[in-house]
């Protein structure tokens, strides 16, 4: 396979796993857990899976500037990331903080051009700007279901904040990727992550009464820090290192195609034209973007 190929097969797949996840980890926060303490059982489940998979990868020799790095990468890809996205996500709605999540795209574009100095070809813009109404008339019509709200205001921000926090991440997190495997990178990550999330949650966490959490909710929990955060990540990584960050990020877009498409699967909805005409409007603009990186990765 090759190296762009591959990238946009696990760009698709951690797409894949996002588009169920909304729903699922508005269901594990909304009695039980605390939006903090579910951060905690997230970031110190990736990074203990992801030591455990350092003893079995390759051996790499981290330079010392480059710690500095990780450190960074982690206060934007995991201590603003994930906690102000599910504190902004147990305000709002999914709804809301789907639309609002897939304005990370264009984000990168602005940062890839600021920071990187990546050109922003015509391509580029038709492409994130129509995946992006794509999405937007996908979420806003397709009669998607409506969770309560307590605090949208509040939520919608955060979950902005989130959206900005992501594209840095992505961007800073291109260079180093050209010198450590995703599964190095992801360990160290995580390591400086859990330490910056540490004095937020972990009061919240010891305060969980789990004798008074559902088996079903359990499961639900497994689920998000498993798949959601640890397989997500680690495919993201390596669809970065091997596509421009602007070309992973537009993969976003299809959250809100695949968690339409599976609730149409399971029997939750019913194929209309809107869905039809996002869908369209999404895969075209993921192509237009694709085809504007051509070779150059």
């Amino acid at each position: 396979m090759r190296p762009r190929q591959k990238g946009i097969l696990f760009a698709f797949l951690a797409a894949l796993i996002y588009g169920v996840t909304f729903t699922i980890a508005k269901d594990v926060m909304r009695i039980h857990i605390p939006s903090f303490a579910f951060v905690f059982m997230r970031v110190s489940g990736a990074m203990t899976v992801f030591w455990l998979l350092s003893f079995f990868a390759k051996k790499e020799k981290i330079a010392k500037k480059d710690y500095r790095k990780f450190f960074v990468a982690a206060v934007f890809g995991i201590a603003v990331n994930m906690l102000s996205f599910l504190t902004g996500l147990s305000y709002t709605s999914p709804i809301s903080a789907s639309v609002l999540m897939i304005t990370a795209p264009i984000f990168v574009m602005i940062f890839s051009f600021l920071l990187l100095k990546n050109p922003i070809t015509k391509y580029k813009i038709i492409g994130v700007l129509l995946g992006l109404s794509g999405a937007v008339f996908l979420i806003m019509y397709g009669k998607i279901s409506v969770v309560h709200a307590s605090n949208p205001r509040l939520g919608n921000f955060l979950v902005a904040l989130n959206a900005i926090s992501y594209a840095l991440y992505i961007i800073l997190s291109k260079p180093i990727l050209k010198k450590y495997s995703p599964v190095t990178f992801a360990k160290w990550l995580y390591t400086f992550g859990f330490m910056l999330i540490l004095p937020f949650s972990i009061k919240e966490f010891s305060q969980i009464t789990w004798s008074e959490v559902p088996l079903s909710i359990h499961l639900k929990i497994t689920f998000v820090v498993l798949f959601s955060t640890v397989l997500t990540y680690l495919f993201n990584l390596i669809a970065l290192k091997e596509l421009k960050p602007t070309t992973m990020s537009v993969f976003i877009y299809l959250q809100p195609l695949i968690a339409s498409i599976f609730a149409i699967f399971v029997g939750a909805d019913q194929l209309s034209i809107i869905k039809i005409i996002a869908a369209s409007l999404i895969l075209t603009g993921v192509y237009l973007v694709n085809k504007s990186t051509g070779k150059n990765l």
